[in-house]
């Protein structure tokens, strides 16, 4: 094993060696700029842009006129809400999203708010997914935007997309999907599920940083979107600047093979990562899944250990690369808002850990990480008062702190 094991594939991937060896050609002897229509380094360029273009929109159901290449999704995501909040203005002023979203939707959403455009964040069910009833609550006669993630980064959790866009065409309000962590991992079909903008990018499926795309529905209906970027008109006018094009070359071969293994990986994935679950919820107790067992992404399980604290678990697992569900800033140290809005309690939330598995997971990895997961809790718990208290049958909540 080469430690540390890395499992925090749902923040970013190891690049593929086949990527990296599509990509090598275009860093030196092909360099040319696809916006150059004058000579064969310009045309070599654009050529390789556009072979990519459709290895994406092949991978989602799309046309490869429908996809603009961006610098990720979260770039993708702003594009999404300015551009329609600005172009359909005349139309209306109301979106609709999620309380367990992306900040990247988040903190846009917020952005619209003090522009004074009005959001509905829908609350989500125990199980981390939305209920359509609410969402058909929440559409009025100003709604020009649905925004919901396909698959959650941090629960791993799969929202019922076909149920959702069904809701939004009849409606006529325009369905987006941030996709970050869905395609070339489960099933995208963006006509089968009625989705008119999708947002998604390379370093989430063992691809380069720095490169994304962005669907954007050219016909029934057909979808306009202002630009943040104006320049020089690329990309159907709507993100101008000079292509990345080994990157680009990259994210198309990245989601070629992602889309190629799907299966087997989903397949693998799932065993390993309920192996992983088996090992820890055998040998320890007062261990809460978070989260959509059934609908949710293969490589995804996210714990809560209650009377542990998730940053000191982190630091008896310096040998693997986890994520907790705390998001540390400089002056707070905040549960994840996505447990929050699941109902999870702050002392639970402040305990939970991401397990992200991948490509390059193995099962000796799995039975590692899964054993010093045990041993660690089983530590931190014999060094705390409060896990003894809860053992001799003493409630937290009832119990009474006296002041000095």
């Amino acid at each position: 094993m080469r430690f540390p094991i890395y499992m925090d594939y749902q923040a970013t991937t190891p690049m593929d060696k086949r990527v990296l060896e599509a990509m090598m050609p275009y860093f030196m002897e092909k360099f040319g700029n696809a916006a150059s229509r004058n000579h064969s380094y310009g045309w070599e360029a654009e050529d390789a842009v556009e072979q990519a273009r459709e290895l994406l929109a092949k991978a989602v159901g799309a046309d490869g006129r429908e996809l603009i290449f961006t610098s990720g999704a979260t770039e993708s995501n702003n594009i999404v809400l300015k551009g329609i909040a600005e172009m359909y203005a005349s139309k209306g002023d109301h979106i609709i999203t999620v309380k367990t979203e992306h900040p990247s939707i988040l903190d846009t959403a917020a952005h619209l708010e003090r522009l004074g455009k009005k959001v509905t964040y829908l609350p989500v069910q125990k199980n981390g997914i939305i209920d359509l009833d609410e969402l058909r609550r929440a559409i009025t006669d100003k709604t020009i935007l649905i925004s919901i993630m396909m698959v959650n980064n941090e629960i791993g959790v799969i929202q019922p997309m076909a149920e959702i866009g069904k809701i939004a065409r009849e409606h006529g309000v325009l369905f987006h999907s941030d996709a970050t962590q869905a395609v070339g991992k489960v099933p995208v079909d963006i006509n089968a599920m009625n989705i008119d903008l999708l947002s998604f990018t390379a370093h989430k499926v063992y691809g380069p940083k720095g490169v994304g795309a962005l669907y954007v529905r050219r016909k029934n209906p057909r979808v306009r979107c202002a630009p943040l970027v104006d320049g020089g008109g690329h990309e159907r006018g709507m993100r101008s600047g000079t292509l990345n094009v080994p990157g680009i070359v990259g994210f198309g071969k990245a989601v070629e093979l992602a889309v190629e293994e799907m299966d087997r990986e989903k397949e693998r994935l799932t065993r390993l990562r309920n192996k992983l679950h088996d090992i820890i919820m055998s040998q320890t107790s007062d261990v809460f899944p978070n989260g959509d067992m059934e609908q949710r992404l293969p490589g995804n399980l996210n714990l809560s250990f209650a009377f542990v604290e998730g940053e000191s678990l982190l630091m008896e697992m310096s040998d693997v690369a986890l994520s907790s569900g705390s998001a540390c800033t400089s002056a707070t140290l905040d549960p994840s808002h996505v447990l929050k809005a699941l109902g999870v309690e702050d002392d639970l939330a402040h305990s939970s850990i991401r397990f992200g598995l991948g490509r390059f997971t193995t099962e000796e990895e799995v039975e590692y990480v899964g054993n010093k997961i045990v041993k660690a809790i089983t530590r931190l718990r014999e060094m705390s008062p409060l896990f003894e208290m809860a053992k001799e049958g003493v409630s937290l909540k009832d119990f009474e702190w006296t002041e000095h």
